[in-house]
């Protein structure tokens, strides 16, 4: 028995149909963005993730920090 109570050879048909319907051409440019809108979604998240810890740690971080900060990188800039 293989996935839900589908063999391997009827998995092994359904992929030859689909593979006879749409080409080896059309999957592979389908795999292809596929794999594109995950990275994007990732990079996404990814990037969500870091606003918000940013974010957070502008709100704990004590009032004068930043013009302490400020203050030291124009000081490294001169």
């Amino acid at each position: 028995m293989g996935i839900g109570g589908i063999g391997i050879w009827q998995l092994l048909i359904v992929l030859l149909i689909v593979v006879m319907l749409f080409g080896t051409k059309k999957l592979r440019t389908l795999g292809s963005d596929l794999g594109g809108a995950l990275r994007g979604f990732r990079s996404a998240m990814k990037d969500d993730d870091a606003a918000k810890s940013e974010e957070i740690e502008d709100q704990t971080a004590p009032a004068g920090a930043e013009t302490v900060g400020a203050a030291s990188k124009t000081a490294k800039s001169e």
